[in-house]
Formats: C-alpha cells, structure tokens, sequence
C-alpha cells in the first residue's frame, strides 16, 4: 500500500505544477491527522488528499471535452466556471487513470470542493482538510477552524461552507447552488443537534433532582 501512495505521489508530481502539487501534499498530511483523529481508515484519506486536485491544472477545454465525452453532467454554474469542474473529473480520473475502486475515495474527490447534503466522514475529511492544510495562510477565521476541527468536524464542516458563501458574495462571484445546499443542510443538522443535546442535559438535571 506504501508503495501505491509512492506511485501516486510521483504521477501527482509529474500532472501539478509545484504550488498546487505543495497543496496536495498538505491536504495528505492533514487528512491522514483528521483520519486517525476521528477513526477513519488513513490510507483512503491519504490517497484521497492526494488525488483530489489532479484534475486542477487540466485545461478548462480539457475538462469539458472529458465531461462530454464521459456522459458527466455539467451544470450551468460549472460551464461559466469550468475550473469548478476539476472535482467531477478528478474523481473520473481517479476511476480511469489511477485505478482507485474505493466509492468512499471517488466520492471525497468529486465532493470536495462544493461538499453535498449527508457527506459521509472521508468526504467530510478531505472537504475540510482542503481547507485548512498548512500550506493555506489568507482564509478567513483559519486558526480558529483548525482547532475547531479536530474538536468537533461538522462545526468545522459549517465554518468553511459560511466563509465561502460569504467570499463568492463579496467577490460577486457565482455561487454552486450545491455549496448553498450543503450549508443550509448542517446549519439544520447542527440546530437540531444542539436542542437534542439541551433536552438531554435537561432531561438528565430533572433526573438528577428525583433522586436527591
């Protein structure tokens, strides 16, 4: 296995210029912390955090013309902002050049950049590790995300959705409609979390007195 994340390394190398390959060294490094932290398997978050940009520096023709010769659907959004479609084909390449079969590997690459409603923990992983990787130094709040997500992930999760949001709208640039549902989703799910843990706590004081 050491040797197949070697292969990829080298074919990352080759494929990225050298700030983009330096990114995806530290999207490794940082997802295979995130993994040991919350119990995800290391090596799929290894090779996840290094193929997940390796259709970054692929020409936006490039991209399309594999999007349409594939039967990849691409949006309205993603044909005006072709760069965004280096998540979709990074997960095909990942598929046809890499040979990558794990789901949960495909699935963090195609969902890293905009994330998507229910991610499961890999996707969650690389979405974040994207994000904060040491190499990153002008996003906004990233000390505090940092922290924030090796305590709680889908906090973390909803810190980088808000920051986004926000630097697309300042920049009056457009905005992937799946971005804005994945922010609406955990904003709900860490609301309702958040009144379940207090009615828990609730419930438990309750308690607490009927046995004194």
């Amino acid at each position: 296995m050491k040797n197949e994340l070697k292969k990829l390394t080298k074919a990352m190398e080759r494929e990225l210029d050298s700030k983009r390959f330096e990114h995806t060294l530290g999207v490794e490094f940082t997802a295979a912390a995130l993994a040991m932290r919350y119990g995800a398997d290391v090596l799929s978050a290894q090779t996840a955090g290094l193929l997940h940009d390796c259709a970054k520096c692929l020409s936006d023709e490039k991209k399309i013309s594999i999007c349409e010769k594939n039967n990849i659907t691409i949006s309205d959004v993603e044909r005006a902002n072709p760069g965004l479609l280096h998540a979709k084909v990074g997960g095909f390449l990942a598929m046809s050049e890499y040979g990558i079969e794990d789901s949960s590997v495909i699935n963090a690459i195609i969902n890293h950049t905009t994330g998507r409603p229910g991610m499961d923990l890999l996707e969650k992983i690389i979405f974040t590790a994207d994000y904060i990787e040491p190499g990153r130094r002008t996003a906004p709040h990233l000390g505090e995300i940092r922290y924030v997500a090796f305590t709680d992930l889908d906090q973390a999760l909803l810190w980088i959705l808000e920051d986004t949001l926000n630097y697309l709208s300042d920049g009056s640039q457009e905005i992937d409609p799946m971005t804005e549902q994945t922010y609406r989703y955990y904003s709900a799910r860490i609301t309702v979390d958040r009144e379940l843990r207090k009615a828990a706590e609730a419930h438990h004081v309750q308690e607490s007195r009927y046995d004194e």
